[in-house]
């Protein structure tokens, strides 16, 4: 038996982060993580070939820029634990198969320019778009960053001003309802919408506007960014942090339980029986639906309504490439981007037909994004090779199999997506690759099964009945449980989202107000 302050399960981004924060904090920390490595959906490793770096999950980060972890560096993960961002000139590239190209910049004034070329009309309204989601941009990000306020306040908040009802309307409203009557010409509308449906989101969804609105003003903010030398560097420098205060991060450490005494989690027991003990609480990474697997005396209201949190029906069915020699895209080098959004058709409505199979459990080979990762950084693979990430959206639930179905399916499902890639790309046919890896949303499940439930990377939709302090179920939207004192809980459900967010200093600002730490005292000195 072994005894800690806090003891945290799960070392994915989010995991690490509030365990960071707690060590920083002064408490004594050890985070358990079942994989042989840490990271989750944050890694960056040699999937398949020696010497060739594939990021797994996520590869370009954008809401976390925006967090104050790395806004003001409060961990030292820039200043002194290794971390550092390449950030992209060219947030969004878009490519149709004719050659023609829209790129959206992280200037605003040459994104503008770049719309003038297709629609002047719609450039100037892409400014004061940009611009009237860049003047609430600060509130938004702030409440991203730590609990979230209970919704019916939220709501109750945003009708006492115009501007907030305006608010409040985007979030009722789906994202294609708000380009559609905000912009004219098709290729623009469909660049913007393209870009949304990453996190995601089908573009005709209810409550998806608001993504549609924001994005863009995040975008011509904080910009979008890659660590150097993969996705994985920020979870290698967050655990860097945790040791430098004094914590540990265990792999190969499978949690089965969290110990509960009379009503408080006390630690947690991993699957050979040892145990560790936290004398101030447990954070755990722990899915709405799987709570009752590893929590015993959560109410069973709770439990029930934490079983009907909704996954989205959207996943990833992840394309890895190792090439012998770099990808390229055939309209131009110029164009590479860490995002890359690839199309043949012409209008939203051919694009949200597309949309419209993945609701009803068909693929669509058509739904397709990819960059080589080494035309920005070449360190990801030997001089000249190039590794490809590619991100074609399916459906978590197969028509024909649901998700299981994934198994028998998608190397079939790859190649359809790889002879549609193949229109844009040179440098991924068949004798120039020297490995692939198709990572399915049932991998996605297996991969992660306390956070990617019904393979959905983001953890949980984000229907509007799933936001704020109702995400995922108002019961855990503050990240405790009920009854089950000193029990914080983390991840890709959790509010703000999936995604890589930064999200676990919410719960560790929580946990630090329930213990009566001074936040502002600790993180707003110099990082020591």
């Amino acid at each position: 038996m072994s005894h800690y302050d806090v003891v945290v399960m799960g070392a994915g981004h989010n995991g690490l982060v509030a365990a960071a924060y707690m060590a920083k904090a002064g408490k004594k920390v050890i985070v358990l993580e079942r994989q042989p490595f840490y990271g989750g959906g944050v890694t960056t490793r040699e999937l398949m070939t020696p010497g060739y770096f594939n990021d797994e999950h996520s590869a370009t980060h954008v809401m976390i820029l925006a967090n104050p972890l790395i806004q003001n560096d409060e961990l030292g993960l820039q200043s002194k634990f290794g971390l550092s961002y390449d950030y992209m000139d060219r947030s969004v590239v878009s490519v149709w198969d004719d050659g023609t190209v829209l790129v959206s910049w992280k200037d605003l004034d040459r994104t503008c320019e770049e719309f003038a070329k297709v629609s002047p009309r719609d450039a100037e309204v892409y400014r004061q778009f940009v611009q009237a989601g860049q003047k609430v941009l600060p509130m938004m990000m702030t409440g991203l960053a730590i609990p979230p306020t209970p919704l019916g306040a939220f709501v109750a908040m945003m009708d006492q001003s115009e501007q907030g009802r305006f608010m409040f309307d985007m979030m009722q409203r789906s994202a294609r309802d708000i380009i559609e009557e905000t912009f004219e010409n098709e290729l623009v509308k469909l660049h913007l919408l393209r870009a949304v449906a990453e996190a995601l989101i089908n573009p005709d969804d209810l409550g998806t506007g608001i993504a549609a609105f924001m994005s863009n003003a995040m975008l011509h903010t904080y910009g979008g960014g890659v660590p150097k030398g993969g996705s994985g560097k920020l979870s290698e420098s967050l655990v860097k942090c945790i040791e430098h205060y004094g914590g540990e991060v265990r792999c190969d450490a499978e949690v089965a339980r969290v110990i509960v005494s009379s009503g408080k989690a006390t630690g947690l027991e991993l699957t050979n029986g040892e145990t560790f003990m936290a004398k101030d609480g447990v954070i755990g990474a722990i899915h709405p639906h799987v709570l009752d697997k590893f929590v015993e005396g959560v109410p069973e209201p709770v439990v029930k309504r934490a079983k009907r949190v909704t996954t989205t029906e959207i996943s990833v069915n992840m394309i890895h490439l190792n090439l012998k020699k770099q990808a390229s895209l055939k309209v131009g080098k110029e164009y590479h981007s860490h995002a890359v959004e690839l199309m043949d058709f012409y209008t939203v409505r051919d694009m949200c037909m597309e949309f419209d199979k993945i609701r009803r459990g068909v693929p669509s080979s058509r739904l397709i994004g990819g960059f080589d990762v080494t035309h920005t950084d070449p360190s990801r693979a030997p001089a000249g090779s190039g590794v490809f990430y590619g991100v074609h959206l399916v459906p978590a639930k197969l028509h024909e199999g649901g998700l299981e179905g994934w198994d028998e399916s998608k190397e079939a499902i790859a190649d359809e997506a790889l002879a549609q890639y193949r229109k844009f790309y040179d440098g991924i046919d068949d004798d120039n690759i020297i490995a692939r890896h198709i990572g399915s949303p049932m991998d996605h499940q297996r991969y992660s099964p306390n956070s990617f439930l019904n393979g959905d990377i983001h953890g949980a939709a984000n229907p509007f009945y799933q936001s704020m302090g109702h995400r995922p179920t108002p019961d855990l939207g503050d990240f405790r449980v009920p009854e089950v004192e000193s029990l914080y809980l983390v991840g890709p459900a959790m509010h703000p989202g999936g995604g890589v967010t930064g999200g676990g200093r919410a719960t560790a600002i929580q946990m630090m107000d329930d213990l009566g730490i001074d936040y502002d005292k600790v993180f707003n000195e110099e990082v020591r």
